[in-house]
């Protein structure tokens, strides 16, 4: 070797070591031949790689009604999720509560409290990235067993986890398991018996959905804990268009997290509210609406979508993305005071997680 080759030899082994840059890239010598690599790659090669997921979560989704009627019209199955897809695509996992029926049947009109979707709804959630569903909820058993066991099946044909629901007890109470880049979800749903009939639980051997109770779910959770780094409790809870949880939203969520979940979604109030950090973890008692058309309520129409981004170690970082509804059905990012008005709603100095 030259005497030139040896210098540079030596000058790149003390570069690789002292993080020397080259320009814009680190220079090596290997088998007498020279090699350029970029500073990524090179950082890549030193550090240990993080794994890391990003979940988004959204609040009520239903394509019934006028959600269902602006679909028709515009002949886009796709079109309540066009302005907010490309956000919703960019997690590993988005999560969100589906409170409606997926079968077949008649429209259903304005004002009416139950709730059905047309088939093809599951391909346009399929489309937008979401990839588990919560059914735990006072609108997906609308249409009796028949009208749950359709939803599951148009979910599991789409490719579309659900929770919180099922064909019996067991399953409706049994959770869900998502594993992205080396880190495992359980997700858990559940029910409030305050906000729905009693014939909406599943028993032995009818479908339903699963109920808040503490103690099972306090089971269930410590049990997907062991098979899974975090797990993830959904409950459908709280006094509708309030800024506030309530007792049984505020109980809830901490004996979950007491269980050993790592976070709580709350849904079912229709509006955002507040946020609260319990034992290091964090809840978020209601995220307010995402595909809705209760227009004649203002504060509906804003909303809040939340990124989490997880390590091994636990939640790194959380982003929040207020939104407000357009056309009646589009989710679409809010900004300046309206922006700020949503996140005020969080009661939470939220600066501090982004």
């Amino acid at each position: 070797m030259s005497l030139i080759k040896k210098f540079l030899a030596i000058f790149a082994a003390v570069a690789f070591v002292a993080g020397i840059t080259l320009g814009a890239s680190y220079i090596f010598l290997y088998n007498n031949k020279k090699a350029i690599k970029s500073e990524q790659q090179v950082k890549e090669e030193i550090l240990p790689k993080v794994e890391e997921v990003y979940l988004i979560a959204v609040g009520d989704i239903s394509y019934s009604r006028g959600v269902e009627r602006i679909v028709k019209e515009q002949n886009d199955i796709n079109y309540p999720f066009i302005k907010i897809g490309d956000y919703l695509r960019s997690a590993d996992i988005v999560f969100g509560n589906l409170e409606t029926t997926i079968m077949s049947g008649r429209e259903i009109t304005d004002r009416e409290m139950v709730f059905r979707s047309n088939p093809g709804t599951e391909q346009a959630l399929k489309n937008a990235g979401i990839s588990v569903v919560s059914l735990a909820n006072n609108h997906t058993p609308n249409f009796g067993e028949q009208g749950l066991k359709d939803t599951f099946s148009y979910l599991t044909q789409a490719g579309i986890k659900y929770v919180g629901a099922g064909e019996n007890e067991q399953e409706a109470n049994q959770p869900v398991y998502i594993e992205k880049n080396g880190i495992k979800f359980a997700f858990l749903a559940y029910n409030d018996a305050d906000v729905v009939p009693v014939s909406y639980e599943a028993g032995k051997t009818r479908a339903g959905t699963a109920f808040m109770r503490k103690d099972k779910m306090a089971n269930a959770v410590k049990e997907a804990k062991q098979n899974a780094d975090f797990v993830i409790v959904s409950m459908h809870s709280g006094n509708e268009y309030v800024a506030k949880p309530n007792n049984s939203q505020t109980n809830f969520a901490h004996a979950a997290i007491d269980a050993g979940a790592e976070l709580v979604i709350g849904h079912h109030p229709h509006v955002v509210q507040t946020m609260e950090k319990y034992k290091d973890k964090y809840i978020f008692y209601s995220l307010g609406n995402f595909v809705f058309d209760e227009m004649w309520v203002k504060e509906t129409l804003n909303e809040l979508a939340v990124k989490i981004y997880f390590t091994k170690s636990g939640v790194g970082k959380i982003s929040f993305l207020p939104i407000v509804t357009e056309n009646i059905s589009q989710p679409t990012e809010a900004h300046g005071t309206l922006a700020e008005k949503i996140l005020q709603r969080l009661k939470y100095p939220y600066n501090e997680l982004n």
